[in-house]
């Protein structure tokens, strides 16, 4: 019913789709931004406005205005590059500072923790999905 299948063809099979999923991985890895700086970055060099905005999420595309891609094209250098998260618990919000150009390899590293005023706080509640 089933063909037996040489030890020497179950590896060459091995091999070839080990070799498939890695080059997906790598295509994740090169092209996708991993952090604050690589987003930067990506916006920053993108050839056209619709490139930088097929990094937005699905339905969030309107969050990024033609006028914004603009103005990071038309700057010569950032003055800052952060990376925050931004936690809600138990009525209260956190708003952490993480390392902005820490590859996946590496443990992010906490900068600050900042609880956030209430007015904040109502803000970003405002704004959630």
């Amino acid at each position: 019913m089933f063909e037996k299948v040489s030890p020497k063809r179950g590896a060459i099979h091995g091999i070839i789709v080990f070799t498939i999923v890695m080059s997906f991985n790598s295509f994740v890895q090169l092209y996708k931004p991993n952090n604050s700086l690589d987003l930067y970055q990506l916006i920053r060099f993108a050839d056209d406005f619709e490139e930088a905005q097929s990094l937005m999420l699905d339905g969030y595309e309107d969050n990024f205005r033609k006028e914004d891609f603009e103005a990071i094209q038309n700057s010569f250098s950032t003055d800052r590059i952060s990376q925050f998260t931004l936690i809600q618990y138990r009525n209260k919000s956190y708003l952490i500072e993480t390392s902005p150009g820490t590859n996946r390899i590496q443990t992010l590293k906490i900068l600050a923790v900042e609880e956030l005023p209430t007015e904040i706080r109502d803000y970003f509640l405002e704004i959630r999905p």
